[in-house]
């Protein structure tokens, strides 16, 4: 082949393939275009700030989407990491990376305009994606094996502002359960327990550092997968709670391969600034 034959085959592929995430890029807006139809945004706000930031919809994503998650999570099962902390948690995770490569339409969903402006309109926040290198910036979450689970913690933000976490169902064929306390940031309230057990296409949205919770064991037999979404009000994070994310990240989720290599490969592109705006 010549050079520029070869140069023309190159220039074909990434217009097909700029061609193809405009499409899910499309389709992941229009999915969401649908579940927000439903919606009723200064009720569902209300709610919101009445609870302590946090919101729980058994149904929000239409049917087509959810199917589309759960084809995902169950293609990416090969790529789970395993991890294990003794009294904490035991699960599978799947980065964004991993997801970036093999199924880019839940980075679509992520990015969809339509799903962030109405966080913004229930959280009262200006929000952000999270940086490139942040592979919790949405993530797959399993639990295949009996006694998998996480116990009571916040979605501490290591950044200089707040950060959202959205949850949404992917399988649930499990008896686990969410278990999350109210107000426990806030001194003149008292505490309020609380449980679902959210089906797939259902979500969940809280401010990370506001809500107390926990996902208990599974039991033999069951399969339960989660995808979450992170945003963000500041993307800037100091290098060394960077060094004490990344930690985290690579101990209790991704793997150490995987969240420095990724992280060391950002730092040169932004020239050493790891953890820089998006």
């Amino acid at each position: 082949m010549s050079v520029q034959a070869e140069e023309e085959h190159v220039a074909a592929n990434m217009r097909a393939a700029g061609a193809q995430s405009a499409a899910q890029s499309a389709e992941a807006d229009a999915a969401i275009g649908r579940a927000l139809g439903k919606q009723d945004p200064d009720r569902l706000r209300g709610e919101y700030v009445d609870q302590g930031s946090f919101l729980y919809l058994s149904e929000f994503l239409p049917p087509e989407a959810t199917q589309r998650l759960i084809d995902a999570a169950n293609a990416l099962m090969p790529e789970v990491n395993r991890n294990f902390i003794p009294g904490h948690k035991a699960g599978g995770s799947v980065s964004r990376h991993t997801i970036d490569r093999l199924q880019p339409y839940i980075a679509e969903l992520y990015r969809s305009p339509k799903l962030i402006a109405w966080l913004e309109k229930i959280t009262g926040d200006r929000l952000q994606l999270s940086p490139e290198n942040d592979p919790h910036a949405y993530a797959l979450y399993y639990y295949t094996r009996a006694g998998d689970h996480i116990g009571w913690h916040y979605d501490t933000s290591y950044y200089d502002g707040r950060r959202y976490t959205v949850l949404f169902g992917v399988i649930d064929d499990s008896s686990c359960i969410l278990d999350y306390e109210l107000h426990t940031r806030d001194a003149s309230k008292t505490d309020e327990p609380g449980a679902v057990q959210y089906p797939p296409g259902a979500l969940v949205l809280f401010d990370g550092d506001k809500l107390r919770h926990r996902v208990t064991p599974s039991r033999e037999g069951e399969v339960r997968v989660s995808l979450t979404f992170e945003y963000v009000t500041n993307p800037n994070m100091r290098p060394w709670r960077r060094f004490i994310s990344n930690m985290k990240d690579a101990i209790a989720y991704f793997g150490f391969r995987q969240v420095f290599r990724k992280a060391l490969q950002s730092a040169r592109a932004g020239g050493g600034k790891a953890g820089g705006p998006a």
